[in-house]
């Protein structure tokens, strides 16, 4: 019989406790996050692919709910999603090292490459398209007013032409931020011009062979097949799911098919790259600037941004019924990638909350105000949310909200979402329930006729909503608006009815909701901000479009035949 001596038991037992102790904290930790997808972490289900990295291993990765529900095939780490703007990164890395090698500055005017696009009087540079700083507007919204859906099929020529078609800016090049899908896709054609090779080819050649992610690529022929794609889908009203696909084959501002282990090997490269000069992230990482010097988050196909305390890089996806998103904490070498099927999942939001199981120590776990007290929702009479309520009007873009009191809180109706204002106090609210983090502040009275909404959502520019009254045109009045318009820019008609003392568009994907009035000659529908055009005589002559990421759409009325 082999004897121990006792202070060797006592050092293996202590080891025997250490490791159990290690396992019992790795086991909360993971039992923990799946708690976070468990809604979905089952048959018939639609989810997500999750992965943890901690100093460049895959600490944990674990597939919730299917990855095709036709054939019963389980999410896991070798999945293939589509991830949408996540993409964007692998387009600006393209750019960047087509700059290392001569072929290209970032400085250079994009005509140069596309002598297609119009001469805007201020050159639009390969920078301002990397920034979002351009001002062209956005293809899929400019194809979506052409009634063009995402089911639909354009090719990149088509874009181009569309692009091309385009007589303004959103604004002057290098003035404002504004995400632009654009941007990236013309990022794709010029790659395609200064290398002689498809964004794809060049990607896969210098990017994803080198880094070894082999189930990577650039989806731009919709055809191709792809081994362990995970299907997208989006879940109907009266239960279940539908398939939600696309046969779009535009590339640059999205279209990376890739998986979660192939996302390891391209996190890995961050801290050690293997890629292009030695700068080369550094490169990755530098903000845009505009014109007037304000620096922004928004680098190369990333955006920095600062999480409970920590720095952090990210960048979320979204398109048809795939969600994506990718946070970094380059100090803390940790990073959570979430890869998502269904279109009502909200990976950033999962993301961050995995990484707050994981990195509670190094976070500061509640916002705190000023005096050092931790931030509450409070409870504030119905008189003082009444006052409050009303509706507010954004002058620039034309877009509306409207506030109406409601069990201790505002309910907010901006015309495309519908969420939950909280009080942090009497003239500072949070989003409980809106599609991004989001926080509202009110200054100035009502009564006195200066009260305004001041909007911060992540992500976007600051926002303010000026306190207006509603118009209420009469039937008479809105008989008046009735007709046929055509843009030019969109080649497209649009037909708007009365029906029933009510405004409708009617033509091929309009919006089937009522065009509410908001002030005088202007409505809103979906998203859409519409204001009607008088001629010297007061007739209604034509109408602007405004919307998200396209601004100052015309339309000009058609005269009635005979």
């Amino acid at each position: 019989m082999n004897r121990v001596s006792f202070p060797a038991r006592v050092f293996g037992c202590t080891v025997l406790v250490l490791a159990f102790t290690s396992l019992t904290s790795a086991d909360t930790l993971t039992n923990g996050v799946d708690k976070v997808f468990a809604q979905w972490d089952k048959p018939g289900s639609p989810g997500c692919a999750l992965g943890v990295i901690k100093d460049g291993e895959l600490i944990y990765k674990r597939g919730y709910g299917m990855a095709n529900l036709e054939h019963n095939i389980p999410i896991s780490s070798t999945s293939v999603f589509r991830i949408g703007s996540t993409s964007k990164q692998f387009s600006a890395l393209s750019i960047l090292l087509l700059v290392e090698v001569g072929k290209l500055s970032l400085d250079d005017d994009i005509r140069k490459y596309l002598p297609a696009m119009p001469d805007y009087g201020s050159p639009v540079t390969i920078r301002h398209l990397i920034h979002h700083s351009s001002g062209i507007r956005d293809y899929l919204t400019l194809m979506s007013l052409a009634s063009k859906g995402d089911d639909d099929f354009y090719t990149d020529e088509d874009v181009v032409v569309m692009l091309a078609r385009q007589r303004e800016l959103n604004f002057n090049p290098g003035d404002r931020f504004l995400y632009s899908n654009s941007g990236y896709f013309l990022l794709s054609q010029i790659v395609k011009r200064a290398s002689g090779q498809s964004l794809r080819e060049y990607a896969a050649e210098k990017i994803f062979r080198p880094l070894g992610m082999q189930n990577m690529h650039l989806h731009d022929d919709h055809t191709l097949i792809v081994q362990n794609r995970a299907s997208g889908y989006s879940p109907r009203k009266d239960g279940g799911y539908q398939i939600n696909m696309t046969t779009l084959g535009m590339v640059g501002d999205g279209g990376v098919f890739t998986t979660v282990e192939d996302l390891l090997q391209w996190d890995s490269n961050f801290y050690h790259n293997r890629l292009g000069g030695e700068n080369l992230i550094e490169k990755m990482l530098t903000p845009g600037v505009l014109n007037n010097g304000e620096e922004l988050d928004y680098a190369f196909g990333l955006r920095g941004s600062s999480y409970k305390g920590l720095r952090m890089v990210s960048h979320g996806g979204a398109f048809v019924g795939f969600r994506a998103e990718m946070i970094r904490f380059p100090a803390e070498q940790f990073s959570v990638i979430c890869l998502c099927n269904r279109s009502d999942a909200n990976p950033s939001r999962l993301a961050r909350r995995v990484a707050d199981i994981y990195l509670a120590d190094q976070m500061v776990l509640e916002e705190k105000s000023a005096s050092g007290e931790e931030r509450m929702f409070v409870q504030l009479d119905d008189q003082v949310l009444r006052a409050l309520a009303g509706a507010f009007r954004n002058p620039e873009t034309g877009s509306v909200w409207k506030l109406a009191a409601e069990e201790g809180a505002l309910r907010a109706d901006t015309g495309s979402f519908r969420f939950r204002l909280r009080p942090l106090s009497e003239n500072h609210f949070r989003a409980v329930d809106a599609p991004v983090e989001m926080e509202v502040g009110f200054e100035g009275s009502r009564r006195e006729g200066s009260l305004v909404l001041r909007v911060e959502a992540a992500g976007q520019e600051p926002a303010a909503y000026e306190a207006v009254e509603l118009a209420s045109p009469t039937r008479a009045e809105l008989r008046a608006y009735a007709g046929e318009y055509y843009s030019d820019e969109l080649q497209v008609t649009y037909k708007l009815v009365l029906e029933e003392g009510r405004l409708f568009f009617r033509h091929r994907n309009a919006p089937k909701n009522v065009l509410e009035p908001t002030l005088s000659d202007q409505f809103r529908v979906r998203g859409l901000n519409i204001e009607f055009l008088r001629d010297k005589g007061n007739a209604v002559s034509g109408f602007v479009i405004n919307t998200g990421r396209v601004k100052n759409i015309r339309f000009g009325r058609k005269k009635k035949s005979g």
